[in-house]
């Protein structure tokens, strides 16, 4: 009520200044040539003095009057014509004032009230980041988030491993603490997707091994918790993931579902460079890549980040050699000495379409591209190896270090100036 009390004040000032501005330009107009008059009948007063006094010849005091007369005429005319047909128009245009001044004010008021929040108090950075961390603290529990999900049962369509799975349900039934049982059962349940009762096995499990349990039993645990609860990171599940990267700060699946939570929970600013560092860490075949890179710019964006996916490190590739490219195994190389020459061919053609269908889908590092512009040209394909090329430059349009491995594969494509 404060606030309101106070623009309306405001308003009222403002607009009152307005409004009295136009009716004095209007009053100031018409006292202006009524003075003008009162001068010049004052002047004439004292041409007749000064005639008296001998201080103007007859000839001087009456060319002095016919001027004075005729500014006399001149101020009576504009005089009259502000009291005939100016009174009128100055009316017209105080009340576009008036109408004027009410819809600014007005108008002013309504657009406030659709989109500002009077009564709303201020809120400084670090008091909306702590209102969103005691949200995340008090964010629904893992049996709240399951009661929103609705629940299928799912059956494998196999017969023969659909009864398997009844008769192990059945076995563990009688037997609940068996952990072999219990992490089989637990597998099983998430790949017909019954997600409730497989984190239900899996955390018997856990709960069984005690502090034996291993980290990847944990983190089984919490992705299938994820799942359960519709694609949520509940704070039960959240502190599983943290109790992984305890144990080994390096896990990726841990950091990405970190990353996610606070993205979920209106901390992008936190997880944002979690997925960044992952993406930079990770190996091409990676899990975790696709939806990262589906997301990171939306996340980076809310978080104020202006970046693309092109400008963000890659994945290096496994290996430890130069380039840590991903080629042949030892066991590959014997079996191609042994082709023919066709087999052979038809066997590099297959890696490299691999390739390509890798980079198409999940991208890759700057040295794959090379690979790949590079393949292209010693199997003949030019066309091929220039649309990677020119694809690779755009990608890697703001990483120099990116464009010079691409350019240096691509050497022979490049088309002279």
């Amino acid at each position: 009520m404060g606030f309101w009390m106070l623009t309306a004040l405001l308003a009222l000032l403002i607009g009152a200044a307005l409004v009295l501005g136009a009716w004095r330009r209007r009053d100031d107009g018409e006292s202006t040539a009524a003075y003008d008059l009162q001068v010049y009948q004052d002047q004439l007063r004292e041409i007749e003095k000064d005639l008296a006094r001998g201080v103007l010849s007859e000839d001087e005091a009456e060319r002095t009057r016919t001027e004075i007369s005729r500014r006399v005429l001149e101020a009576d005319r504009a005089l009259q014509a502000g009291e005939d047909g100016g009174h009128a128009t100055g009316r017209g245009q105080r009340l576009a004032v008036l109408g004027l001044t009410a819809l600014v004010l007005g108008g002013s008021f309504a657009l406030y009230d659709y989109l500002g929040a009077p009564g709303y108090p201020d809120l400084p950075i670090q008091t909306r980041i702590s209102l969103v961390d005691q949200a995340r603290e008090a964010r629904p529990s893992q049996a709240a988030a399951e009661s929103e999900v609705p629940v299928e049962i799912t059956e494998d369509p196999d017969p023969q491993r659909a009864e398997l799975v009844r008769q192990l349900r059945s076995t563990m039934e009688q037997h609940p603490d068996e952990p072999e049982g219990l992490r089989l059962l637990a597998r099983e349940e998430a790949r017909l997707g019954n997600y409730r009762a497989a984190h239900n096995a899996q955390a018997r499990l856990v709960e069984i091994l005690g502090d034996e349990a291993p980290a990847q039993a944990k983190l089984d645990l919490a992705e299938m918790m994820f799942m359960a609860a519709g694609g949520y990171v509940s704070p039960e599940a959240e502190a599983l993931f943290r109790e992984v990267l305890e144990e080994d700060p390096t896990n990726g699946a841990a950091r990405y579902y970190v990353g996610l939570m606070y993205a979920q929970q209106g901390r992008p600013d936190l997880g944002y460079p979690i997925w960044r560092d992952l993406l930079a860490d990770s190996a091409p075949g990676d899990p975790w890549l696709p939806p990262i890179r589906a997301q990171i710019e939306l996340v980076a964006g809310m978080a104020g980040v202006e970046v693309s996916l092109a400008q963000l490190p890659q994945p290096p590739m496994p290996g430890g050699a130069a380039g840590g490219l991903r080629g042949p195994s030892a066991a590959d190389m014997d079996a191609a000495g042994q082709m023919s020459a066709e087999d052979r061919q038809a066997m590099i053609e297959n890696m490299v379409a691999g390739l390509a269908d890798r980079l198409a889908t999940d991208g890759g590092s700057p040295a794959e591209w090379a690979r790949l512009i590079g393949a292209y040209q010693v199997l003949g394909r030019i066309e091929d190896a220039q649309a990677v090329y020119d694809e690779a430059l755009t990608v890697y349009a703001d990483n120099e270090a990116a464009l010079s491995a691409i350019r240096q594969a691509g050497a022979d494509l490049e088309q002279p100036e």
